[in-house]
Formats: structure tokens, sequence, C-alpha cells
């Protein structure tokens, strides 16, 4: 599983010109599922998100989580992630998840999150989605487990 995680002022995604997700500060989690991805790999990540230290302290470093500022999460399904670029100039997709399982371990990726306290939004799984943020920093990490 890949998710990459930019910490945003502001996000938001669009489906057929209606917006279907969006948050204030927090963070834009683009998430991608590949092949032997399973529920303990979900738990890991969402375990890892909510808990990874991107947002300032009072001394200006990043040592709160998302969690610590009570920020809000946008959660977008991102199949292009599991794409293997290490060859040729067209990417492979041999290492994405099949349809079903990708949307059944996003969902409950989705689903783990909204067990904690936070705003969760989501896009439409398989639409064509249009991302808007405002990146705050920029910080963009990606995290895989």
């Amino acid at each position: 599983m890949k998710v990459l995680l930019q910490r945003v002022s502001s996000a938001s995604v669009t489906v057929d010109e209606r917006i279907v997700g969006s948050i204030n500060q927090g963070l834009l989690l683009l998430v991608g599922v590949e092949k032997g991805d399973d529920e303990a790999k979900v738990n890991k990540a969402v375990e890892k998100v909510l808990n990874y230290r991107v947002f300032a302290d009072a001394d200006d470093k990043m040592n709160c989580s998302l969690l610590d500022v009570q920020g809000e999460l946008l959660v977008v399904s991102q199949f292009t992630l599991a794409g293997d670029t290490r060859k040729g100039r067209r990417p492979s997709f041999s290492t994405a998840a099949p349809p079903a399982e990708g949307e059944r371990l996003f969902n409950l990726f989705v689903e783990t999150c909204c067990r904690h306290p936070c705003k969760v939004e989501t896009g439409e799984f398989g639409a064509n989605m249009a991302v808007a943020l405002v990146n705050d920093g920029p910080v963009t990490f990606l995290i895989e487990t």
C-alpha cells in the first residue's frame, strides 16, 4: 500500500462538476492499493498517517500529528500510485490490486480513519476526479507499508 500524504491548508475533490469532499487544515491522502495488501497493511498505514508528525509545534518544528492539531482528512483513491515506472516510458499496473480488492481495502482504509476523532471526507472510488489543494509548506511524503 502506498499513501501520498500532503499537508494542506485546504483541499477538495470534484466529480461531475460537484464537490464530493472538502477539508480545511489537514492532510490530503492519495491511496494506492497493491497486490498482496491486506487488512494488517491498511491498519499500519492508517496508524502511521494519523500519527505522522508533519505539523508545527510552538517552536515551529514538525512535532505534531494530525490528531494533535485536530486536523481533517481528505482520502482519495489513486490506483496509479501502484504503477511500476522502473522500465520504459509507460507505467505498468501489474502490481496494482484488482479493482474489487482495491475498492474493498480502500473502503476499509476510510472506515478505519473514521474510527478516530477527525473529520474524514473522500472522493469516489474509480471515478474521474478533479483534486484541488493548497499544499502547506509544501509538505509531501510517500508512506509505504
